[in-house]
């Protein structure tokens, strides 16, 4: 019988998820199956306990879930307690054990563009500090990055973010306008939030005009694969980055911790692509 693994959020519709995860199922001969779990808000409580009931082996959390499935854990790692988020629960010695994935896989989809000592070094601007921003955030830090600057439209929530992973090096929290008049100083800028994503896709996180040429534009959206943000980095000479990437890269590493195997993330990359309609930008 085949163990059952899935993703829990609200929508979930539109998640990409199950296509991957049960392709690398089939790849690697592996006993598994993948499901999308609509949970509507107020049956989290339920939910989880129908799928300990059902003794799945693990799964992964999305929007709006993240957070709100920490209480119902048994234990929580360190880099989730830290960006106080869980995307993957594994099943682990008897205990549900909640991690996150996510920064990781961000991480490791920049080395597509940039190699560890030329991240180091880097000035790096992150646009957000939501969800995706704390985990993205973490994982630069513990990657030895010691000059990150966050834009926000509250300040304030920058800063706070900053506060909670404390680090030695200059990581300032500022406003998009301060960002977008000192744009000429980074060397890779992120944008962690929606904005441009389907169907807002002529929408902009952040105006580029002041983008110096050679600077590495990256969006962890890839719906769609070159958004507005990107497109318009790239027409003032700036590299670019969509979020397939850091897609692939999270869920392999969910597919490791519950397997023990790592799949072929170039091959899910073609996969996701494909199915978006192009190619990578």
């Amino acid at each position: 019988m085949k163990s059952l693994y899935g993703v829990i959020g609200y929508p979930i519709e539109h998640s990409k998820s199950p296509m991957m995860h049960n392709a690398w199922f089939r790849n690697e001969n592996f006993e598994g199956y993948y499901h999308p779990f609509k949970i509507e808000k107020n049956q989290l409580g339920n939910a989880i306990r129908g799928m300990k009931a059902l003794q799945m082996k693990g799964w992964n959390v999305t929007i709006p879930y993240k957070e709100a499935i920490i209480p119902f854990l048994d234990e929580v790692d360190a880099a989730a307690v830290a960006i106080g988020a869980v995307n993957t629960v594994v099943y682990k010695n008897g205990k549900w054990v909640g991690t996150n994935t996510d920064g990781d896989g961000f991480v490791a989809s920049l080395s597509l563009k940039r190699t560890k000592e030329q991240l180091k070094t880097s000035s790096i601007l992150l646009i957000g500090a939501g969800g995706a921003a704390k985990g993205i955030y973490y994982a630069l830090v513990n990657a030895g990055v010691n000059n990150i600057h966050i834009a926000n439209r509250t300040v304030e929530r920058a800063s706070s973010l900053i506060s909670k992973i404390a680090a030695d090096g200059n990581f300032k929290g500022i406003s998009l306008d301060s960002a977008t008049e000192q744009l000429t100083q980074y060397d890779i800028i992120i944008n962690t939030t929606s904005v441009g994503m389907y169907p807002e896709i002529d929408s902009v996180p952040i105006e580029v005009t002041n983008i110096k040429a050679g600077t590495l534009a990256v969006d962890i959206i890839y719906n769609p694969l070159e958004t507005a943000f990107l497109k318009a980095a790239k027409e003032r000479g700036a590299e670019t980055l969509n979020g397939v990437g850091m897609f692939v890269y999270q869920g392999a590493l969910a597919f490791e911790h519950w397997t023990g195997i790592r799949p072929d993330i170039e091959k899910a990359m073609t996969m996701i692509e494909l199915n978006q309609g192009g190619t990578t930008c």
